[in-house]
């Protein structure tokens, strides 16, 4: 089959390829007609396909699986399957030159600029809801309720706002924000938080008149360099301070408020990286402040705290052991649990459920299983593939019901009086005597968001194994109904639908894993506790035996997990590797990410490596650490 390959030839795109996709491709995938968002007229040489290395990445898989060009299209010969094919795995095995991406500074993300406010202030803005004793909350905070929802960018996570511009409602929310939050910090329920960035504390009872001169400059020279995350040349703050002078008592409150407003609005405090320092033209690293403010967004989706912007000042966040250290501590911190409430969320889809689940007592314990989950993994040093097989899970006992004896573990929680149910916290359970769960994939929430072997197999073909799968075609008939008289499965349903080739090429691949979680029911309930055959009331017998592409067979869930565990393995890191480093960076992958990706890949898969390994590798990363800047920075 790779004869080219193996004589070791490495074909060029526009000599080998190209002639290919003109004669068979570009008829639905080029010029005018543009089917599935794949346009292969953007491609004339090998350059132009490596800032798209992942639509290479599919482009192979169907061709060698003959998933192109379709049916009623002329099929490719073996040697162009051929051609194809060697020059894609020429592309992989070639050496990559490790780069950064091109520098470009982003706004805040609604969750980042909350949490940066909150940072700043020492409290958050909420709005006031009238909430029962039972415990049901709905969003609080004021800046999540007036800031529009950011839209995935193109790595998929909502802090990759690259392509979301800032519009006028957006800046005048920003605005009602600042005044709020301004307001609130010269109330009396500020009084601690002005108190502590004034110069000392402000007696219970203290009015304008206590807010001196020198309270003022304390303020701004606490504020500034806090809002804009790195110090400010003293010519600008003196610049602030001179323009307070002669004011006192009110006039100098609300000359300090139009000061500081005048801060939070500066493209400055709301866009990150804006500040950095750099020369244009040149691959560098990050100043050191820039450092600071990644890492903290990372992992806080927050601005850096004062140990973490005293270590870049000195100059010590550049060492890879320091900023290993930095890692290790922030992960001990409480900030640390956005890595799962966000990253997490965002890459399993756990939203979903919001609209699937309208209690929200069922909805607080079905979704916040996989969150409490990914957090015991992503800050206590957990391996990665813990993520598919643990012993460990969090539950509330609004779930219990789905863990057997082991729901014993329980502490059970009093119900206030006339409250006949209410929410109650996830609590660490060991499986002891539960069949049939651990680890993300049988979590209930998972399984009932995912509701159906399909869905649940192409769930985790994109979401755990990293494969890239289109939408399906448009024209894919319906799944007849059982003609009467038959006993019918779904599965036996399902095989005479795939029986068209066009459907079967597809479903392959997504079959296997969703029918091999047949066993548990559109409410995420095991049915078949103690054993995988048995029958379910007036159904045929479930089938959760499978076979792979790669030819490897199983009987049920348990013989795919020891598959994923083994030769599944690397696709499964891989795939996690790429998805935290996507959001780590806020934007989409490049080909230029590639080494640093195989690199930590690698070492994780040989030694077993740990979440928290992963995320130190990440912070020392090339592309973490370093950038291209193009065109003029702000110095």
């Amino acid at each position: 089959m790779f004869s080219l390959l193996l004589a070791g030839t490495s074909p060029g795109f526009e000599k080998e390829v190209l002639p290919i996709l003109e004669r068979s491709c570009m008829k639905c995938h080029g010029g005018e007609k543009v089917k599935g968002k794949v346009d292969f007229s953007a491609f004339r040489t090998d350059a132009d396909t490596d800032a798209r290395f992942d639509l290479w990445e599919t482009v192979a898989e169907v061709v060698e699986s003959g998933e192109m060009p379709p049916e009623d299209e002329t099929p490719l010969t073996g040697v162009e399957k051929e051609r194809i094919l060697a020059w894609h795995q020429g592309r992989l095995t070639a050496s990559v030159e490790a780069r950064p991406g091109v520098f470009r500074p982003r706004r805040l993300s609604g969750p980042e600029y909350r949490n940066t406010l909150r940072s700043l202030f020492g409290f958050d803005l909420e709005v006031n809801i009238a909430l029962a004793n039972s415990g049901i909350t709905g969003e609080r905070s004021l800046a999540l309720k007036l800031l529009p929802t950011d839209p995935p960018g193109a790595s998929g996570f909502v802090n990759d706002t690259h392509g979301a511009r800032l519009s006028g409602v957006i800046f005048n929310q920003y605005s009602y924000l600042a005044d709020s939050a301004l307001e609130k910090l010269f109330s009396k329920s500020g009084r601690g938080q002005l108190g502590g960035m004034s110069g000392g504390p402000l007696p219970e009872s203290w009015s304008s008149a206590d807010f001196t001169m020198g309270r003022a400059e304390s303020l701004v020279r606490d504020f500034v360099p806090r809002a804009f995350r790195r110090p400010m040349r003293e010519e600008q703050l003196a610049g602030i301070v001179a323009r307070l002078a002669g004011r006192e008592g009110l006039a100098l409150v609300e000359t300090v408020k139009f000061e500081l407003k005048a801060v939070l609005m500066s493209p400055a405090f709301f866009t990150r990286g804006l500040l950095m320092e750099g020369e244009p033209g040149k691959q560098q690293p990050v100043d050191a402040f820039e450092l600071a403010e990644r890492l903290s967004y990372f992992l806080w989706e927050s601005a850096p705290d004062s140990e973490l912007t005293k270590a870049a000042a000195d100059g010590s966040l550049r060492d890879p052991e320091a900023l290993a250290a930095q890692v290790e501590r922030m992960l001990a911190e409480p900030g640390a649990g956005s890595l799962a409430e966000s990253f997490g969320v965002q890459w399993l889809g756990l939203n979903t459920l919001d609209e699937m689940i309208k209690d929200p007592i069922g909805l607080h314990a079905f979704k916040y299983e996989p969150i409490e989950f990914l957090n015991y993994l992503f800050t206590e040093d957990r391996p990665v593939m813990e993520l598919i097989d643990s012993k460990i899970t969090f539950v509330s006992l609004g779930i219990s019901g789905f863990y057997a004896k082991d729901r014993q573990q329980l502490t059970t929680f009093a119900s206030a009086k006339g409250i006949g149910r209410q929410i109650t916290s996830h609590q660490r359970l060991e499986l002891e005597h539960t069949e049939g769960r651990g680890g993300i994939l049988t979590m209930p929430g998972i399984l009932k968001m995912n509701a159906g072997a399909i869905t649940r197999g192409t769930w985790m073909l994109r979401n755990i194994l990293g494969v890239q799968l289109g939408d399906p075609p448009a024209d894919v008939p319906p799944i007849q109904p059982v003609p009467r008289g038959e006993n019918l499965s779904f599965r036996e349903q399902f095989e005479r639908h795939r029986a068209d080739a066009t459907c079967a090429r597809c479903h392959e691949k997504i079959d296997p894993l969703g029918f091999a979680l047949d066993a548990y029911d559109a409410k995420g309930q095991f049915t078949q506790a103690s054993d995988f055959k048995k029958t379910r009331k007036n159904a045929k017998p479930v089938d959760t035996s499978g076979k792979l592409p790669s030819g490897e067979t199983f009987e049920d869930f348990a013989g795919l997990k020891a598959i994923l565990l083994t030769s599944q393995r690397e696709a499964i890191v891989r795939n996690i590797v790429s998805r935290t480093l996507a959001y780590a960076l806020c934007r989409k992958l490049e080909r230029g990410d590639q080494p640093a990706v195989d690199a930590i890949t690698r070492d994780l898969c040989e030694n077993d490596g740990t979440w928290k390994s992963l995320f130190i590798q990440i912070a020392n990363s090339l592309p973490f650490r370093e950038t291209l800047i193009i065109g003029e920075t702000s110095s």
